[in-house]
């Protein structure tokens, strides 16, 4: 058994996955906290005031959609933001994410 969790290759990532992963607005808090990184950071440095089990959920929706890819390192996973495969396979579509309103996202609300 591999312990790299399965990710879609880029030219599978498919647009209703990718609206669903940005459906929850603690799956946008998690997309603009990796949007800062440049670099893979561990999952429990992400500051998301969630219970691990939840936020074990919410990265498996954004891996699994496309969104986050996840790899080992020593004991820890690293999770990064596919923004390449994103930018390619929707062009502009993480940019408009990125650029809605943060505190709506935050707050739970919906326009």
């Amino acid at each position: 058994m591999s312990l790299t969790p399965h990710h879609p290759a880029a030219e599978e990532i498919e647009l209703a996955a990718v609206l669903h992963a940005f459906s929850d607005p603690q799956r946008l808090r998690i997309v603009r906290l990796l949007a800062r990184k440049d670099d893979p950071v561990p999952c429990g440095s992400l500051e998301l005031d969630i219970t691990k089990s939840t936020a074990t959920h919410h990265f498996r929706v954004l891996r699994e959609a496309g969104v986050i890819r996840q790899f080992p390192s020593g004991t820890t996973k690293l999770t990064m933001l596919r923004r390449a495969d994103l930018d390619a396979r929707f062009p502009g579509l993480l940019e408009v994410v990125l650029a809605g309103s943060p505190a709506l996202a935050a707050s739970g609300h919906r326009d």
